[in-house]
């Protein structure tokens, strides 16, 4: 019937079927247009008003793949009122921000994170903080104490149940500390570097060994501020997610003279060693002597024996003609 129509017309049969393909087409895109206008076009045009760079195209392709787009477009206005670079080549594009969240990363966390970091100066791209995110840190934390410091009790009672750090100075004297670690984030570390237990753990072992070091605890009374520095210079902080700013000494207490405990101890013990040696020399003492009146009575029973075979060997004798009683003659 085409081709009827095409003679009839005088118009190519090819270009007939061109036109309704085209036709066709347009019907099925004005179709789709009407069935997701009333779904994205709030999005759309707030994308667009804000140029946030979002395509109608992109927000029906995440709702087949399933990412939130209240989420992506939010998070591109947020970029584009802070000022940040959205280029789809090295910008934060929406490109990234859907393939992080398809990656099961917090896009927000992400924005909010490098807003912060834009705002202070501090270098942070968006392939960097989403690394963070994945890792499983918190970016924005990480970055607003990269902003402001944090204090970090050492010991922490909440990790270890201690308040007092004690070490004992050459003297013997107990002291117990409790410090105050100031750190800050240090994101170039922050994946695959150490958290605070480490920090705490180093911190806790460099004052212990700085005390210990001290020939009394009086140098360290005087001067405790000596402590916080041999333990700075020792770069504790190497390896580990934060950057130690300053150590500070809250509290410090004198405890026991543990030096005198120890001597005390170690004489008592002392005493019961000999006390242990001198009753085993006893008991060795008194074996001997009742080996000897055993030995005494042996002798003696040997001697009670010979005795009593001096009659008998004489009686033998006389029988035998062998001994004869002498007269007054004297043969």
């Amino acid at each position: 019937m085409m081709t009827l129509l095409a003679q009839e017309s005088g118009v190519n049969p090819i270009l007939w079927i061109v036109l309704l393909v085209m036709l066709g087409v347009m019907g099925v895109f004005g179709f789709f247009v009407l069935i997701f206008i009333p779904i994205y076009g709030k999005l759309w045009f707030q994308a667009y008003m804000s140029r946030a760079d979002v395509g109608f195209l992109h927000l029906i392709g995440m709702g087949f793949r399933r990412v939130n787009q209240n989420v992506i477009v939010t998070a591109k206005i947020m970029a584009v009122q802070a000022g940040l670079d959205i280029s789809r080549e090295v910008g934060i594009s929406t490109t990234r921000l859907e393939a992080h969240y398809l990656a099961g990363g917090n896009v927000m966390t992400v924005l909010n994170a490098i807003i912060a970091a834009h705002r202070a100066t501090i270098d942070l791209d968006f392939d960097r903080a989403a690394a963070i995110d994945l890792a499983g840190r918190d970016v924005l934390d990480a970055v607003r104490t990269s902003v402001h410091p944090k204090v970090i009790d050492c010991p922490d009672p909440q990790r270890s149940g201690k308040t007092t750090l004690s070490a004992i100075a050459k003297d013997g004297i107990e002291l117990r500390v409790r410090t105050r670690v100031t750190v800050r984030t240090n994101l170039e570390q922050l994946i695959g570097g150490a958290t605070e237990d480490t920090v705490i753990a180093r911190v806790g072992e460099g004052i212990i060994t700085s005390i210990g070091s001290a020939t009394t605890h009086s140098e360290v009374l005087e001067n405790p501020d000596r402590i916080t520095k041999a333990v700075l210079e020792r770069g504790l902080d190497a390896h580990t997610a934060f950057e130690i700013v300053s150590i500070d000494i809250a509290d410090i207490d004198v405890g026991e003279n543990i030096g005198a405990r120890l001597q005390a101890d170690q004489a008592e013990a002392d005493t019961r060693v000999a006390r242990a040696k001198a009753e085993s020399r006893r008991a060795e003492a008194i074996a001997s002597e009742q080996e000897m009146k055993a030995s005494v009575a042996e002798n003696r029973a040997r001697l009670v024996m010979a005795e009593a075979e001096v009659p008998r060997a004489m009686a033998d004798a006389f029988r035998s003609g062998n001994l004869h009683q002498s007269n007054g003659g004297g043969e």
